[in-house]
């Protein structure tokens, strides 16, 4: 049973047509469910994508890939970095598909695979988090792997800046191109080459080649300022709450821990109940806004750990009065991006922080 009125709705409709409209004509869609969907709920948007047509899913973790596993779902599922020692066995049983980039890796999963078993080699071509590098040792590592038993079925790579720079993701390309010619030259040719992440999705078609692998994209969320405006993408999710408690104060007062703002005229302080400890930063205390009766009221004071206040000037609010911290109320709408801005960091932070004390609720 849920009392406190604090929610988030996740719009299922809005997943299927995202990955419709980002689904490129005769490649194959990867949906990245990592994070819990980056917060929107990892089965109910898996299953919502899935039905739209992607062909695959995306996961950081063993343990994400467990779970989508337990709750029935059949899709392949690629682990995006190397299993964990001691996980192959239980990740293998579960039919989840291997990323392999390391030579320590490859030994536990030769041991531990039957003959046959399918991995994705991912290539480091520029983003130098993992991968194999340098680049040109690819081929002699996909030797390592068929060699060990193993099937090729995936090269990847990813992209840095896909996003905001196309001199960069250009090269990156290029030179995951001369990977994969090294390695079919080898006499290795895999069934799946995957580098697009949603910016390069949006941005580079020359880059889908066989599969797509669209995280924030799918969740309507632009991978950069502007991008991906022409497709129409639909936020999936919005954060919703209630007003608790009104309280007329006078100008001058101070609010909230610190004392660190004070009104600068009469006015209506609303009290909502959510806070940081449900992932609503600190750093949007005083700038961010949240909407009331459909306008929009500016935080005031710091942002505490259950609750915030925000300055409702001379609008007549009252217990009760639906609060959106995200999403749209009458002609207003404050975005994943708007948020981002104001607290001093990226969209992707927004959406995946909200914690698991936040109920989600699904519609579509």
């Amino acid at each position: 049973m849920r009392h406190r009125p604090t929610f988030v709705r996740v719009d299922l409709a809005a997943i299927r047509h995202n990955a419709a409209v980002l689904t490129p004509q005769g490649v194959g869609l990867m949906a990245v469910v990592k994070a819990d969907a980056y917060g929107h709920g990892d089965v109910a948007v898996a299953r919502a994508a899935l039905e739209a047509g992607a062909s695959w899913l995306g996961v950081a973790l063993v343990e994400e890939g467990l779970g989508l596993r337990a709750a029935g779902i059949d899709a392949p599922i690629l682990v995006l970095s190397e299993f964990p020692p001691g996980s192959d066995a239980e990740a293998l049983a579960a039919v989840l598909t291997p990323s392999l980039y390391s030579p320590e890796a490859l030994a536990r999963l030769a041991g531990a695979a039957p003959a046959g078993t399918a991995v994705h080699v991912k290539v480091d071509t520029g983003m130098h988090r993992v991968g194999v590098y340098p680049p040109e040792v690819a081929p002699a590592f996909v030797d390592e792997v068929v060699g060990s038993g193993l099937r090729l079925e995936g090269l990847w790579t990813h992209f840095a800046r896909s996003e905001e720079d196309e001199g960069t993701t250009r090269d990156q390309l290029a030179l995951f191109r001369r990977v994969v010619d090294d390695v079919k030259a080898a006499g290795h040719v895999p069934d799946l080459l995957h580098a697009a992440n949603s910016g390069a999705t949006i941005l580079h078609p020359e880059s889908h080649l066989d599969l797509v692998r669209t995280g924030i994209a799918l969740y309507g969320v632009p991978p950069g300022p502007g991008v991906g405006a022409a497709l129409g993408l639909r936020p999936a999710m919005s954060w919703h709450s209630a007003v608790s408690f009104v309280r007329r104060l006078p100008a001058g007062e101070a609010i909230s821990y610190g004392h660190r703002s004070r009104l600068e005229r009469d006015a209506n302080v609303a009290t909502v109940p959510v806070g940081y400890a449900d992932g609503y930063p600190r750093a949007l205390s005083s700038v961010a806004d949240v909407l009331i009766r459909g306008r929009r009221c500016r935080v005031v004071g710091s942002v505490t750990m259950d609750q915030l206040m925000a300055d409702c000037g001379d609008l007549p609010v009252a217990a009760g009065d639906e609060v959106v911290l995200l999403g749209a109320q009458g002609d207003e709408s404050i975005t994943a991006e708007d948020l981002a801005t104001a607290a001093g960091t990226i969209a992707y932070e927004i959406v995946t922080r909200i914690g698991r004390r936040v109920p989600r609720e699904t519609t579509g």
